[in-house]
């Protein structure tokens, strides 16, 4: 009876997760404009649903590679080749879908009136993601492996 329990909760637990980590993925799509303006960007305003069936059909492909384990073989540097393009696309992607973001800071700073310290403002940004990539990547990291 409680191992059921148990693995009931654990299937509850799990689909929560998902469905918080999809809504927050769909919030970030809509948020970041990021389908209007790659369309925007390609001039193919009529095509538009291509690219949301992309993301969609690329989310449903990599869950079930993930949960069904799909391997797939191929020589490393083909899939290092594969791989880093398609990482790259993304990145670069995510990255000019926030610089566009980043406009929000000085339209914010004028209404809180905090013109005067947005170069502060944005040095306290750049030093705590610094700060917590460089913990996450020297203590955090290697607290993992001692357990």
């Amino acid at each position: 009876m409680v191992n059921i329990a148990a693995s009931s909760f654990v299937a509850i637990l799990g689909f929560a997760g998902g469905l918080g980590v999809g809504s927050a993925l769909v919030a970030l799509l809509i948020v970041l404009d990021v389908i209007p303006r790659l369309a925007q960007l390609a001039f193919a305003y009529r095509k538009s649903i291509w690219f949301e069936t992309a993301v969609v059909s690329g989310a449903v492909f990599w869950s079930l590679a993930d949960f069904l384990e799909w391997r797939l073989w191929l020589p490393k540097i083909t899939s290092l080749i594969i791989i880093g393009t398609f990482d790259g696309i993304f990145v670069g992607m995510l990255g000019a879908a926030l610089t566009e973001v980043m406009n929000v800071l000085p339209i914010l700073a004028k209404r809180v009136r905090l013109s005067k310290y947005l170069v502060s403002l944005v040095i306290a940004m750049v030093l705590g993601k610094v700060t917590g990539s460089l913990f996450d990547w020297l203590v955090f990291q290697w607290m993992d492996d001692n357990s």
